[in-house]
């Protein structure tokens, strides 16, 4: 996380999870660590976070947590808590190439395999 002058690593990992859930959950601890509302920018190699994001969840919600082949939706417990950060705060979501040099991207995932690692240890 960056704003201003001022940087912060938000650190976690799950041993008995999915790749998708712990990319919801960094985008969501992040959202959730801000003291206030604020504007956001989010950057993300994940389609699936971004989409979920920006477009899928108001038919989501709408179906009552159902997708568009009328299954439930998945990781809906965390799309929930993500709903209440997206009223809460002005957010921009930005897609960025994953392993292509970007180095916020190259720097996160290598934070995200360390912790990964040391979950399984």
């Amino acid at each position: 996380m960056r704003s201003g002058g001022h940087e912060r690593v938000l650190k976690g990992a799950d041993p008995q999870t999915t790749n998708n859930r712990m990319e919801i959950q960094a985008v969501l601890s992040g959202l959730q660590s801000l003291n206030e509302p604020c504007e956001v920018t989010v950057y993300s190699d994940s389609q699936y976070v971004l989409k979920a994001m920006s477009e899928w969840m108001p038919g989501w919600v709408r179906n009552g947590w159902k997708n568009s082949q009328k299954k439930p939706v998945a990781n809906a417990d965390q799309w929930k808590e993500m709903l209440i950060e997206l009223d809460r705060h002005k957010i921009i979501t930005r897609w960025v190439k994953g392993h292509a040099g970007h180095p916020e991207n190259e720097y996160c995932d290598q934070v995200a395999n360390e912790q990964a690692y040391a979950a399984r240890a």
